[in-house]
């Protein structure tokens, strides 16, 4: 079997349910088949923590991909697919009111690190029924990206990242559970392909 692994983050600013976690814990419900053995966990909207946290993931349990999820308070009925994390220009404070040193990820990493999840292909192959969903390559430079470019590095690339809209009456957790299942599906069939 193979693993993988996902994040959600938890509170932050004025959103005391934090959509991403909702979503990754529905997702965990439901499941990816028999032969993904599927671990979740949520990363504090904290710069210095959520890395601790995303090199231990990869040290220690080595997924085949790991997928963070977190929440674009703009988007109101939009899943966005992050192709590559960026390195620098982390100004904004975080929960605990601290920016990275340097305002950069790893210090000498590369500039950017695109995932090894051609989210392109992916975009054009998937639908999901009450969604819109669009390609980005800019995550933001905040803790989602912050996050994310940690986890390119330590894993080599095998990582991707999906920001979901805040909850609300149409967008409900069970709805961004299942769509990230098909999002998901047709990811680790990419890696399945790579593998090959």
């Amino acid at each position: 079997t193979f693993l993988s692994f996902f994040s959600g983050f938890g509170p932050f600013r004025q959103y005391l349910v934090n959509s991403s976690w909702e979503a990754v814990k529905e997702l965990s419900k439901r499941g990816l088949g028999e032969n993904i053995d599927l671990r979740i966990m949520q990363l504090p909207a904290v710069y210095q923590k959520a890395k601790e946290q995303v090199c231990k993931i990869w040290t220690t349990l080595q997924p085949l991909l790991a997928v963070h999820v977190g929440l674009a308070s703009s988007a109101t009925a939009l899943l966005i697919l992050e192709q590559c994390g960026k390195n620098k220009g982390y100004q904004e404070r975080d929960a605990c009111g601290f920016h990275p040193e340097g305002a950069c990820c790893v210090l000498d990493g590369p500039e950017k690190i695109e995932s090894t999840i051609n989210m392109k292909t992916l975009w054009k192959n998937i639908s999901v029924e009450g969604i819109d969903i669009i390609l980005s390559r800019d995550a933001g430079r905040y803790i989602c990206d912050y996050t994310y470019y940690t986890s390119l590095y330590y894993g080599k690339g095998r990582a991707a990242f999906i920001h979901v809209p805040p909850l609300s009456q149409s967008v409900t957790a069970e709805f961004l559970g299942k769509a990230l299942q098909t999002i998901i599906l047709a990811m680790l069939e990419q890696c399945g392909e790579q593998r090959e």
